[in-house]
């Protein structure tokens, strides 16, 4: 499989995504062993832990099928949840599940543009295996920095980079042969979306290239934390 070039990647991912709508949250399900919901409920606990008896605006960028929305609204915290994504029928899947819920909105949306959001709008932003995605992580990453408030936190979640070369071996047989096939068995068919996903981390940076951007791009206080063996990472930074 050969990477889309820069200027068509957004339109590859686009298109592709809408193909897997229906069935990606059965796909992230298997393909993890369930194990992407505890990385994202590790996201609400990172968020409750950081602003304790906050009233909290929040955006959910590359927002998917909404798993972490539906996590943002039934926060006691949150005021009111943006779920943002460029794949009109994966948003159209969170949709769904925000049905009636009164704090949440959706839109379209491109992570390196959000036109549609003034400056400073957001206490909290969040992307879950999104970043990867976008065609300039730089651009990304500045435009999420300024739609956070002062003190406003962005968290992302996405895959990482195992040091261990003997686990190294293991992740990557089972990222690059066996995750393509399940995505393949659950639809049915071929699909360039299942090779492109294992090798889009190839060019992703690192746990410590990320949070370097993070801190380009001026946020600070810049951690991360690797679930099971750094397959995983969750970075987070404050805008101060």
């Amino acid at each position: 499989f050969k990477m889309p070039d820069t200027q068509v990647k957004a339109e590859f991912v686009r298109t592709n995504f809408d193909v897997i709508a229906s069935k990606y949250d059965l796909f992230n399900d298997l393909n993890s062993f369930f194990l992407h919901r505890m990385w994202k409920n590790a996201i609400i606990s990172l968020i409750q832990n950081s602003f304790p008896n906050t009233s909290l605006d929040c955006l959910d960028l590359c927002c998917g099928t909404g798993d972490i929305s539906v996590r943002l609204t039934e926060m006691n915290l949150s005021r009111e949840v943006y779920s943002v994504d460029f794949s009109e029928k994966m948003l159209s899947v969170a949709k769904q599940r925000l049905t009636g819920i009164a704090k949440s909105k959706q839109e379209i949306g491109d992570a390196t543009n959000l036109k549609n959001f003034p400056d400073a709008k957001f206490d909290v932003v969040t992307v879950g295996f999104g970043l990867r995605n976008v065609d300039n992580l730089d651009k990304a990453l500045s435009e999420i920095h300024r739609v956070l408030k002062p003190g406003g936190l962005f968290i992302n979640l996405d895959v990482g980079k195992v040091k261990n070369p003997l686990i190294r071996i293991f992740a990557d047989f089972y990222f690059f042969k066996i995750v393509p096939v399940l995505g393949y068995l659950i639809w049915g068919a071929k699909n360039d979306m299942f090779d492109y996903l294992p090798v889009s981390s190839l060019s992703y940076p690192d746990q410590d290239n990320l949070k370097s951007m993070f801190e380009k791009q001026k946020f600070q206080l810049v951690e991360y934390k690797n679930f099971v063996f750094g397959n995983v990472a969750m970075h987070w930074g404050r805008k101060v």
